[in-house]
């Protein structure tokens, strides 16, 4: 068996944080596989009723929440007479008490975006072994997280498919060592350049919500893909790969490589490069953190480099894809700028899925905000959750005005037109 303690039912006890979403759901599958090993004590969801109830009536869960109380009260009436057992939970507090439960072993932390930051503190606060696929809880408050990991023996392992194969081209403990000791030269963070990779700054202005979701290798949720397409996801990544294996930021080099094969790399001061190579299926990692330090099947299809056949590797774009050059620039500044940066990357790629802004604003909107919103040394929880505030309401505001803008510019335009046809004979 794995390094588990042993939960009361002789299992080990998982929590599925955001079960519903891609990275949920992909957990929860390679846990079927592998039902004498793991059983799911809590599935959470924010607003997916159906979605839910339908994983609540498979894996029987002890809990569930939902982030809305209205959803919450909705799930909990369709449960009452096929799973009256379960205890249906709600909001932050039921994310946290879930996170933390004593017959919970391992967390899976899959909630997108600043939402699984204090349930995913909750679960190193309790001691847990953590998956960590919410980039957002070190993104946003990285020393504090990592402190309250050593703090509670909590042990924390990579989900996202890059630093999950920089973990397992390291040696062991280099994170603790430190990378030089350790021999290491760099981290190569591998990105497949997202939807766009070819298309021009004009292309990129006319592009849609629907083009930037269709990721040419990943099957991931919206907010996701939108942050791969801008290349963001890949800026979130190198903060995160900074406090996970304590890194600096020039101590790693973005590597665009579209056939998402090679995952990540590490290079060494001999001059040995390590690398991880799959399927881009995210039951990959999911299969490796659970089972580590063993390994399992995950399901997923297994690579064929015939059928590959080449495998590419640029540098990345800076003026066409911005926002990496911001996340380079936030965590060297660090503070509560990455938390910054995050608030404000959130609203503007909410405001594009919503249509209220195109997809060149986003970086736009970033840029904005990080020279409007000064960051601060981020001493406490408090502090942080006020900057993230502070963040989107600026970002908000910054898109209100742009909205309002346009549509006087707009009213204009149609005056205009309307005072030039009443002046033709």
């Amino acid at each position: 068996m794995s390094e588990y303690t042993t939960s009361p039912a002789g299992i080990p006890g998982v929590t599925v944080l955001g079960a519903t979403g891609s990275i949920g759901a992909s957990t929860l599958d390679v846990m079927a596989r592998h039902p004498q090993r793991y059983r799911a004590v809590a599935l959470t969801a924010n607003a997916d009723v159906d979605g839910l109830y339908r994983q609540c009536l498979r894996f029987r869960p002890s809990y569930a929440v939902m982030g809305e109380p209205a959803a919450a009260r909705e799930l909990a009436a369709r449960l009452r007479s096929q799973c009256p057992e379960i205890r249906v939970l709600s909001g932050s507090a039921g994310l946290e008490e879930v996170a933390a439960l004593p017959e919970v072993d391992c967390v899976m932390a899959a909630i997108v975006g600043a939402a699984g930051l204090l349930p995913t503190l909750a679960a190193a606060r309790a001691g847990k072994r953590v998956l960590l696929a919410n980039k957002e809880a070190l993104v946003m408050a990285g020393p504090l997280f990592m402190q309250e990991v050593r703090n509670h023996g909590a042990q924390l392992l990579p989900i996202d498919s890059e630093h999950n194969a920089v973990f397992q081209c390291l040696p062991p403990s280099a994170a603790e060592r430190g990378l030089k000791t350790a021999g290491v030269r760099r981290i190569l963070l591998t990105s497949s350049g997202g939807p766009f990779l070819r298309r021009s700054l004009a292309e990129l202005a006319e592009v849609t919500p629907e083009e930037a979701c269709a990721h040419p290798n990943w099957d991931m949720g919206r907010k996701i893909s939108v942050d791969s397409a801008t290349m963001m996801n890949k800026g979130l990544e190198v903060i995160e790969a900074c406090w996970l294996f304590g890194a600096a930021p020039e101590d790693i080099q973005v590597v665009v490589h579209p056939q998402s094969v090679v995952h990540s790399m590490v290079e060494y001061v001999d001059g040995s490069v390590l690398a991880q190579l799959a399927s881009p299926d995210m039951r990959v990692p999911i299969a490796h953190a659970l089972g580590w330090p063993e390994r399992m099947a995950s399901g997923a299809e297994r690579l064929d480099l015939f059928s590959v056949a080449r495998l590419d590797f640029e540098p990345p774009d800076l003026e066409r894809f911005p926002c990496l050059a911001y996340a380079y620039e936030a965590v060297r500044s660090g503070g509560t700028t990455p938390a910054i940066l995050n608030a404000a990357n959130e609203v503007a790629v909410a405001a594009f899925l919503e249509g209220r802004a195109g997809f060149l604003d986003i970086p736009r909107i970033i840029a904005a905000t990080l020279e409007a919103v000064p960051g601060r040394t981020a001493n406490s929880l408090s502090v942080i959750l006020d900057d993230d505030r502070r963040a989107r309401e600026y970002a908000q505001n910054r898109l209100q005005n742009r909205l309002q803008n346009q549509l006087r510019s707009h009213l204009r335009k149609r005056l205009r037109n309307h005072l030039q046809q009443d002046r033709q004979p």
